[in-house]
């Protein structure tokens, strides 16, 4: 049992002091939403194995009395099965399949791509010492030169905002991705929006994306835990001349809504798309 509530916390910050991983800010929302305080311990990229001991070269990495938790998953399957009388973060094991789905969709429509659009401004912001790693690991995995890959991002942003439809579907509906109150559905995808607002020199998404009210309403969870200072404006992308909508100001248009409450509510759709057919 966690001695006076207080769970040790291993953070992976940038020099402005704000969180930098998706993972880690995930896990410390995590340790929030079960009513854990956190003795922080700080740090960069480079000596994770000497700053926990020799126990992790990775981070995530929390200490519970003791007893050490690695890896954001393996945290909040021990959280949950370690105090089950505290808020549960997967309240229901469809929860964890459905959310698995959410985190691979949100890695590959907006995580990875905006990280290809700030991986520069990730390193000059990383510690000083963490340059040369972020630099060269960075490059192994990106192929190219962090310059090169995070050049033209003007271009590539507004498409990154365009794809994020089925988000702004689901919160449009619901409160939250756990639907009256937050889980880990929402910590996980808010970590993702929290690392790019580490590094994101330029903003992602509209001013009115619709989006924003939950993204405003996470920053201010746990006493305003994601409204970091060192944290970079989300919100003020341009609407480009030429390229797509940022968002789809036709929401409810497809998808699972419930639309059909009988023929009176579908007749104006249903004349305009059997104009002019011959019957």
């Amino acid at each position: 049992m966690a001695a006076n509530n207080t769970i040790t916390f291993y953070d992976l910050a940038l020099s402005t002091g704000a969180t930098i991983s998706p993972f880690v800010w995930a896990t410390k929302y995590a340790l929030k939403h079960k009513g854990f305080e956190l003795d922080v311990v700080p740090g960069g990229f480079t000596g994770i194995l000497e700053r926990t001991g020799g126990k992790t070269e990775r981070l995530p990495a929390i200490v519970d009395d003791g007893e050490w938790v690695l890896d954001s998953w393996g945290i909040v399957e021990y959280l949950d099965a370690k105090y089950p009388d505290r808020p549960a973060l997967i309240p229901h094991p469809s929860v964890a399949a459905t959310l698995k789905a959410l985190d691979h969709w949100f890695w590959n429509a907006a995580v990875g791509p905006w990280m290809f659009c700030f991986c520069a401004d990730y390193r000059d912001l990383s510690l000083p010492q963490d340059h040369e790693y972020v630099t060269h690991s960075r490059e192994k995995m990106l192929g190219r030169k962090l310059e090169d890959v995070q050049a033209g991002r003007e271009e590539r942003l507004p498409k990154i905002s365009a794809a994020l439809e089925p988000l702004r579907a689901a919160l449009g509906q619901s409160q939250w991705l756990g639907g009256d109150t937050p889980n880990y559905a929402d910590y996980r995808i808010m970590g993702g929006v929290l690392f790019t607002a580490s590094v994101c020199k330029v903003p992602v998404l509209a001013t009115d994306d619709p989006l924003r009210d939950w993204i405003e309403r996470c920053l201010d969870l746990y006493g305003g835990l994601g409204r970091h200072p060192g944290l970079f404006p989300l919100f003020g992308l341009e609407q480009p001349e030429a390229g797509p909508d940022l968002f789809n100001r036709a929401a409810g248009q497809g998808g699972i809504y419930k639309r059909n409450t009988g023929p009176a509510s579908t007749q104006a759709e249903t004349q305009r798309i059997t104009a002019g057919l011959k019957t």
